[in-house]
């Protein structure tokens, strides 16, 4: 037997809560049924992903269905809570208004900022005292594991910076990248797995110090890097052809002279 839902010229957010309620009872969805936070925990994250894709690309009509698969993850997760009686979605709302209200003291009460710096400054202090770190060691400690690495140690270190702790410009920075690399270049002649893993993670880390000295986004700057290798290595792949040349493990040298010339192709703004 068939649940039967109206049909309606536009559906709200109570249409959502209500449909996972009934995909989630026994007369519902196999599959949505048996789901728990573990299941589709990856789910969320590729959700939220896909959501910055469309902001990337300024596609305003994907932004908005994806926008709806992740509005979808948190009712779906909120469902699951609510059946533990633990808390509902109502609450969920009830707890992020109640953040932005206490966290814009400026909007919201009297509090005058006489810079953005300062609203920033406010914000992070308010922040801390919701969450009850006392230290700025505990605001560090508390960037979640979960992120993208170089999205966490931008984070890091930038947490860390606020309480002083950090370069004068992106040149001294640039000093702790040089000696990372020397010590990754020792552990690799000395053929030491374990300290190479460590030394190419203090290169990455130093170059992320770099990144947020000169304002920039370590993860967009990799992100756009990787867009360029994909586009040089299908003009390489192009190239290849119409030389007549095998893309092949043995042909590295070739290839390297195709992808010097396929570098050279590039607009000046790509390279």
């Amino acid at each position: 037997m068939s649940i039967q839902y109206p049909e309606k010229e536009s559906y709200n957010v109570e249409d959502l809560l209500h449909i996972v309620e009934l995909l989630r009872s026994e007369e519902g969805c196999p599959w949505d049924r048996v789901q728990t936070h573990e299941s589709i925990r990856q789910d969320l994250l590729e959700e939220t992903y896909e959501a910055a894709e469309a902001i990337d690309r300024k596609d305003t009509e994907l932004l908005k269905e994806e926008l709806g698969d992740v509005l979808l993850q948190v009712v779906f997760h909120s469902r699951m809570e609510e059946e533990q009686g633990n808390f509902d979605f109502g609450q969920v709302c009830d707890g992020i208004c109640r953040k932005l209200l206490l966290r814009h003291p400026h909007v919201f009460s009297n509090v005058k900022v006489g810079s953005e710096e300062e609203l920033m400054s406010n914000w992070e202090k308010i922040k801390q005292q919701s969450k009850g770190q006392t230290t700025q060691a505990e605001a560090v400690k508390s960037v979640p594991k979960t992120f993208p690495a170089l999205m966490r140690a931008q984070k890091v270190q930038k947490r860390a910076a606020k309480a002083g702790f950090d370069y004068p410009d992106a040149l001294w920075a640039m000093d702790d990248v040089e000696d990372a690399l020397d010590q990754l270049q020792e552990a690799m002649e000395e053929q030491d797995a374990a300290g190479c893993e460590k030394e190419l993670g203090d290169v990455f880390f130093s170059l992320v110090n770099v990144a947020r000295k000169l304002s920039l986004d370590g993860e967009q700057a990799l992100n756009q890097a990787t867009e360029r290798y994909i586009r040089r290595f299908e003009q390489v792949e192009r190239l290849a052809g119409e030389q007549g040349i095998q893309m092949d493990p043995e042909m590295t040298g070739v290839q390297m002279d195709l992808w010097n010339e396929a570098k050279e192709t590039e607009p000046d703004s790509e390279k």
